[in-house]
């Protein structure tokens, strides 16, 4: 079997976790609705999914870290299937809270044990492109399926949504165990041991950069619908169609990344994805009121966000000897703080009633941290010659 067909049960997950994490934000107004409670009240099942992501990495290390990796990845997409099944009928507010919790658990860990896979299952050298390819799940989900998914909830029902989530985790599953060869587990160096590369000062430059180069675009992303109407003149109704555009700049960059770090130094080109965003962040502040250099910049931004994410991965599972497991888990678990944090940071010049577009200064300041984060990584540890 062609090794590339062995990546392909790697991305169907990461577009189910895409789909679960994301959707929630299109279909919230309906679940507040049938909850009959407020929207920022629904808002918390956004949280309590992050919350569930964070922990799921450290219980993986805890309870499944002697396992063989295909192994893991198995009981990590059927708490996914189930959970998301059981969304799909739950009424209590406190129970879907809890079954939102459940259903973040395996999704830190699926990208970190995924990594992994994904480095063991590829040619030799394309470390990147394959970890690119299994994260091409998650950018695919945020340009067709999440929009979708956000479709079915306004026209039909948002049960019907994660119904259709649950369901294609049984597709999951079944690839998982007809496609994936067994993958032998990881030396085990004891729970305490898988935290011994936090010892190290390059594994915290890393989740830095992560949490400041993310966190920073957020600022702006968060926001980017109102921005585009009430600020680049985007009528309404063609909202929905950007942001296609924009699902599109993440799947080029992905795998543009993917491909240029398996060329070059990944933490160059992390680092000099980040100040790329960052200086398009300064335009965006400039020039948000041109509509079509507003667009443009967007999809750009969108396709660092995403162009970064495979050598970040892969960085982080490289400098983690002895927590290859916790340490990919760290991507994601630093990923979600950097969102939250750039949503709400993002959001503080416009309760002191400045324009959207000022929602880009903060981010430009943490785009810039989470450059010299990456440029001090690769200065220290891999511009070694």
């Amino acid at each position: 079997m062609r090794k590339s067909f062995c990546l392909f049960p790697l991305a169907l997950g990461t577009f189910g976790l895409g789909m679960a994490e994301f959707v929630m934000m299109g279909v919230l107004p309906d679940v507040a609705n049938t909850m009959n409670i407020s929207i920022p009240k629904a808002g918390n099942f956004i949280s309590y999914y992050a919350l569930g992501v964070a922990f799921g990495a450290v219980l993986l290390v805890l309870i499944a870290r002697t396992r063989p990796l295909k192994t893991i990845l198995l009981w990590l997409m059927s708490i996914f299937t189930v959970a998301n099944l059981i969304i799909a009928f739950v009424g209590n507010y406190h129970l879907f809270c809890l079954v939102r919790f459940i259903s973040g658990l395996p999704h830190g860990a699926f990208f970190g044990v995924g990594a992994i896979a994904a480095g063991k299952l590829c040619e030799h050298g394309k470390q990147n492109q394959a970890v690119a390819i299994m994260v091409a799940g998650m950018t695919i989900a945020n340009l067709f399926g999440i929009p979708f998914g956000t479709f079915i909830s306004h026209h039909f029902s948002w049960r019907i949504t994660f119904l259709l989530i649950g369901l294609f985790g049984f597709l999951i599953v079944y690839s998982i165990i007809k496609l994936i060869p067994y993958l032998k587990p990881l030396p085990d160096y004891g729970f305490r041991g898988q935290f011994n590369f936090l010892k190290s000062l390059g594994p915290w430059l890393l989740i830095i950069a992560v949490i400041m180069g993310n966190g920073g675009i957020f600022c702006w992303y968060s926001y980017i619908n109102p921005l585009l109407v009430n600020v680049s003149g985007v009528m309404p109704k063609y909202v929905s169609l950007i942001m296609v555009l924009a699902g599109a700049g993440m799947c080029i960059g992905n795998l543009l990344g993917g491909k240029l770090s398996d060329k070059f130094s990944p933490s160059i080109v992390a680092s000099l994805t980040q100040l790329s965003a960052c200086i398009a962040l300064v335009m965006i502040f400039f020039t948000a009121s041109n509509m079509y250099l507003s667009i443009l910049l967007m999809c750009i931004c969108t396709g660092c966000l995403f162009a970064i994410s495979a050598p970040q991965q892969v960085l982080l599972i490289e400098n983690a000897k002895g927590g290859e497991m916790l340490g990919a888990s760290f991507s994601q678990i630093s990923f979600n703080l950097g969102n939250a944090m750039g949503a709400f940071v993002g959001g503080l010049p416009i309760e002191y009633g400045l324009g959207y577009q000022y929602t880009a200064l903060p981010g430009i300041f943490f785009t810039f941290i989470g450059f010299l984060m990456l440029f001090y990584f690769y200065k220290k540890y891999e511009n070694l010659n």
